[in-house]
Order: structure tokens, then C-alpha cells, then sequence
């Protein structure tokens, strides 16, 4: 959605509550209290009230918005800002945007939805062939290891381990349009602790059908794949060679690299997944267009707010 489009749909404070109130009464609303699905709505106090318990529950309750204070334009103003760039948006640059006085809430409300995203792509399992390697992202040093002697490579303090998944179907005897030797489909990253082989295994488990074919390079932590999925195809890969044998994880890697550098800096390891799932849930509606914000908005208010954090 184009911004004039956005302006002229959602003018004021009203048309937002009542495209919220619209998707709750096509999703339905459930009472908190005794379960039940059937509900009056009272216009006065623009809350729904159980016809079982007499339950009150606001337009906000269940909804990734709920305790925020903030205006619900404020709310569709940022998801039309994140899904109408390829890039992302910063909390400071929104503040300044909205006009806001404090940083703290405009922070906390993208994280939120950042966070509705990631439960979103999560609902999601990979299949078919997948690419798979590790990627490593630079990241503020925790609390805990200030004071101590930088270490180097992958182990530095100031990287942040990520399992990258991506579908990748091989395009038979020709490249896409440009140029790469597959196609891809949906994709995943996900913030690790290590690179211990159990770890990874439950990733995999977790997101990967068991009916995949894994490609990997040779790294002893994916040796337990075959127990998992039912192939795993793994090879030793010369680095000028991983392009070719791993295109789109590695150009995903590099992408998301390039907009967390070139807008956000500075992240701290805790708040690194929820631009990951920015990046992966705008990547795998690449195609939607200006659908994307109607769906954001959907996901948005079926998902409930359990992001809890202040800013140190």
C-alpha cells in the first residue's frame, strides 16, 4: 500500500478501530474468562461483552497491542512504514515520524510486532530440498563479558550465531533470471546459543519436514541429520564454491547483514531475533505487494502480546 493509499484509508484515530473491530468480528473474539465465542458489542465503551459471563474484553485485549497506551494509528502507521520498504525502519526515525515525546514505547511496539511476524513464519514448516549453514552477526558485547579480552573469528563477543534454512529448488538445465543455479521459496533464521550438535538438531526438528533433503557442507555439528530428515547431502565446500553449492542462504545472510549495518546498528544479542524475523517474514511475502499490510494487520491482531522488556 502506497502512502496516499494508506492516508485516505486510515485518516484518523476512528478508521483504525473500526478495520481492528472488523478483522476481531471476522476472526471472533474469545472470553478470557469462561472460553465463550458469543459476544455484545457495546459501542459506548468499545469492548465486546461475553453474553455467557457478562466479561468485558477491549478492542486491544488478545491483540499484539494489548496494554499499549499508544494511539492504534500509531500501530498502523508502523506497519504500513515496515511492509511499504524492503528495508526496515528504525524505532528513532519512527518517533521522529510520529512526533512522539518518548522513545521507549515507539521501541517497544515494533519489537511487538516484530515479535507477531516471528510467531507468524513459525507456524510455518520447511520442505522439499533446504539449504543450511550458519551465519554470524555482529551484535553489541553482553553485560557480562565487558572487561574481558576480545577472542577472534567466530567465537568473538561481538558475534551472534544464526541457523539460516532456506528452500531451494534446483532450476533442471537453466538458471533463474539471474543467474543462480536455484530457486528459492521460504526461509528461516533463528538465533542459537551454540553450534552444539543437539542444538541445531532441535532446530532442525523443529522447523525442517522430516520429509526434506538437507544440503549442508561438512561441518561436524550436522551429523545426526540422517536420523532426522530423510536425506542429508553434504559436501566439502571451497569458499570461492559456496555460492554456487549454497547460493540463498549466503545471499540472505549477506542482505539482512546489510540492512541491520545500515539501519538499526548497534543491536543488542536479546533483540537480534526480532529483526531477523522482520527480514525472513517481509522476504517470504516478497511477492504479496501491497497485501502485505492487510495480512501484518491481520497477524497483528490475532496474536497476543507476550513481549515483555524495558530498555536498560
Amino acid at each position: 500500500m502506497n502512502l496516499l493509499n494508506f492516508i485516505s484509508q486510515y485518516p484518523d484515530e476512528e478508521s483504525c478501530k473500526l478495520k481492528l473491530k472488523a478483522i476481531r468480528d471476522k476472526e471472533g473474539v474469545v472470553c478470557r474468562h469462561c472460553g465463550g465465542q458469543d459476544h455484545y458489542w457495546k459501542k459506548d465503551k468499545w469492548q465486546y461483552e461475553c453474553k455467557t459471563c457478562k466479561t468485558r474484553t477491549t478492542l486491544r485485549s488478545g491483540t499484539v497491542m494489548q496494554g499499549s497506551q499508544l494511539p492504534f494509528r500509531y500501530w498502523f502507521v508502523a506497519m504500513h512504514l515496515l511492509t511499504s520498504t524492503k528495508k526496515s525502519f528504525s524505532a528513532m526515525e519512527l518517533q521522529r515520524q510520529l512526533g512522539h515525546k518518548y522513545y521507549e514505547p515507539i521501541w517497544a511496539m515494533l519489537h511487538k510486532i516484530r515479535l507477531a511476524m516471528g510467531k507468524r513464519d513459525g507456524q510455518y514448516e520447511l520442505s522439499g530440498q533446504i539449504e543450511l549453514d550458519e551465519g554470524f552477526f555482529a551484535t553489541e558485547v553482553k553485560p557480562e563479558e565487558k572487561g574481558k579480552p576480545l577472542k577472534r573469528g567466530r567465537g568473538s563477543q561481538k558475534k551472534t550465531k544464526v541457523l539460516v534454512m532456506a528452500e531451494s529448488k534446483k532450476v533442471e538445465g537453466k538458471t533463474t533470471k539471474k543467474g543462480r543455479p536455484r530457486k528459492v521459496g521460504f526461509i528461516k533464521m533463528q538465533v542459537i546459543p551454540d553450534l552444539k550438535a543437539e542444538t541445531i538438531n532441535e532446530r532442525v526438528t523443529t522447523n525442517v519436514s522430516n520429509k526434506a533433503t538437507v544440503l549442508t557442507d561438512d561441518s561436524t555439528s550436522y551429523t545426526d541429520f540422517e536420523n532426522i530428515v530423510e536425506k542429508h547431502q553434504a559436501q566439502v565446500i571451497p569458499k570461492e564454491k559456496v555460492g554456487e553449492v549454497l547460493p540463498w542462504v549466503h545471499l540472505a545472510i549477506s542482505n539482512a547483514k546489510r540492512i541491520l549495518l545500515d539501519i538499526h546498528h548497534n543491536i543488542k544479542p536479546e533483540f537480534l531475533q526480532g529483526y531477523l524475523n522482520e527480514f525472513c517474514y517481509k522476504f517470504n511475502r516478497r511477492y504479496f505487494g501491497e497485501a502485505m499490510f492487510d495480512r501484518l494487520l491481520l497477524v497483528s491482531a490475532t496474536t497476543k502480546n507476550d513481549f515483555r522488556y524495558r530498555i536498560r
